[in-house]
């Protein structure tokens, strides 16, 4: 197999914010640059949120200046409301992934605001990047396969927002098991649900390991034609208004399975697994990922 599947890396963003200790700025930075001296080209690397609620996530507009822009690399920031855009563009991140909540419990909890209130926030950014510019656009709809607070997560609900923010122009939609709860089957089943309701939607997938089944829905995603998913280095990640969250798949595993498979990434393999054991033991804890304790074969 010759086919290119792009990885974005979390690491800095999904995987930091829910760690008992907050890394310095240059600590972010070291990371960001040797992940894309590793080959990553996507990186989600600040967010902006209020950092009295979320402290591991201060310092975006400092990480952000500190990063030169270039033709090779796209820096993501993560955004919640209006407030958060204005951060974004004037740190010129080069994408907003503007977050949804498929369900109102977990919306609450995580941003304050109910499902329709963010599809609201969603379409106001929209309308004020058509007018005054800004980064491209994309959007998560996280818990998309289950809730802490709410339960199951229907199909038709993720459809419902999928199919509003391609009426919106967002051509980049990220389906997220924000709480790992997802099977290979559903996966495959919410795939095929959301592109019949937006088959001009580039789909990401994005998947946490909490159950242990974080790569088979990453195989099942491949097989169902998706070219775009999310990792963490080290496994490392969570949300820290999701009890008992877990940390993302790790890039190195991702990275691994699909090599083997003849897959093409872009990624050294190796220097990923060393920046997986840096940072986990910066961050005072074991890797999360497979290939940080046994490293890759051959070896």
């Amino acid at each position: 197999m010759s086919r290119f599947i792009q990885i974005v890396e979390v690491g800095p963003r999904d995987g930091l914010q829910n760690e008992k200790l907050s890394l310095t700025v240059d600590d972010k930075l070291a990371m960001i640059r040797r992940l894309e001296a590793a080959g990553a080209k996507r990186i989600e690397t600040v967010s902006f949120v209020n950092p009295n609620r979320v402290p591991q996530m201060a310092g975006a507009e400092e990480i952000m200046a500190a990063l030169p822009a270039d033709l090779v690399h796209s820096r993501i920031g993560l955004v919640l409301n209006m407030r958060g855009w204005e951060r974004c563009v004037a740190a010129q991140c080069d994408e907003a992934n503007v977050v949804v909540c498929a369900t109102d419990g977990f919306g609450v909890a995580n941003q304050g605001a109910t499902c329709a209130q963010q599809m609201d926030a969603l379409a106001a950014i929209v309308e004020r990047q058509a007018v005054e510019g800004g980064p491209p656009i994309t959007a998560t709809i996280s818990v998309a396969f289950g809730c802490p607070f709410d339960g199951e997560v229907p199909e038709d609900q993720v459809v419902a927002i999928a199919r509003e923010a391609a009426s919106l122009g967002v051509a980049e939609i990220a389906i997220a098991d924000t709480i790992g709860v997802a099977d290979p089957w559903t996966v495959r089943a919410r795939i095929e649900a959301v592109r019949a309701a937006a088959p001009d939607v580039r789909l990401r997938m994005h998947f946490h390991d909490t159950r242990n089944t974080g790569l088979a829905n990453a195989f099942a995603s491949v097989e169902a034609g998706i070219d775009v998913l999310d990792a963490s280095v080290g496994g490392l990640g969570g949300c820290p208004f999701a009890p008992n969250a877990t940390g993302n798949i790790g890039t190195e595993d991702l990275v691994y399975m699909l090599d083997r498979a003849g897959f093409e990434t872009g990624y050294d393999l190796s220097s990923l697994i060393g920046i997986g054991r840096d940072i986990s033991e910066r961050l005072g804890k074991a890797p999360a990922s497979s290939l940080a304790r046994a490293g890759g074969f051959p070896s």
